[in-house]
């Protein structure tokens, strides 16, 4: 699997709206999408900063796996994302690799992106996403 880039880095945030201010005027984010994804149990907001790009991520519950990071840890990076052609022949190419997946299969995540969770033990500690355009 070869990634194209990192399509963005994810920050679980107790606060969305208070974290879209934060990221607005400190560091001249664009809100570019907001979206309540129900079956992840979050509500996200993309801002672009430049050429990359930050999702905010506030639980939608205490029991949703945001919910839970943010009860365990707080705030802060929650997830890398990686942008690939094709999230299934990824899937594909990590389990070959051994590679412990939480998404078997891609699922929608924002702006239609097809999306898969990688576990973090198989990453050096970080939950990683690969996500392609669909």
């Amino acid at each position: 699997m070869e990634a194209r880039s990192i399509h963005h880095v994810g920050v679980a945030v107790e606060d969305l709206d208070s974290a879209v201010d934060t990221y607005e005027r400190l560091f001249g984010g664009r809100l570019e999408h907001r979206e309540r994804v129900e079956d992840q149990g979050v509500e996200a907001a993309s801002l672009r900063l430049g050429g990359s790009r930050v999702e905010l991520l506030a639980a939608l519950g205490d029991d949703t796996p945001v919910g839970r990071f943010l009860a365990k840890r707080g705030p802060g990076m929650h997830h890398v994302a990686y942008e690939v052609d094709d999230v299934s022949a990824a899937l594909a190419q990590l389990s070959e690799e051994g590679v412990e997946l939480i998404d078997a299969e891609p699922r929608r995540g924002m702006f239609g992106l097809q999306v898969a969770f990688v576990h973090p033990e198989s990453v050096h500690g970080v939950l990683s996403e690969v996500v392609s355009v669909g």
